[in-house]
């Protein structure tokens, strides 16, 4: 439930500012890795989330573009 939630959110947005959202969570992952690589990360499974959200916003992003 809580992915159709985030994905009607994400339909609902223009491609501006999902690029914008797109390049806050490809920060986040960055910045995710590098406190994993220096054991720095307790929520290991964050990364994974991040992952999953950039490929959701991608997502969006080319059905976007495809139906226009």
């Amino acid at each position: 439930m809580k992915t159709k939630e985030l994905l009607s959110g994400l339909r609902s947005k223009s491609i501006q500012e999902l690029n914008d959202d797109l390049v806050a969570a490809k920060k986040e992952l960055f910045n995710l890795r590098f406190q994993n690589a220096t054991n720095q990360l307790d929520n290991t499974s964050r990364i994974k989330e991040v992952r999953k959200q950039i490929a959701r916003i991608q997502t969006v992003i080319s059905e976007t573009k495809a139906a226009d």
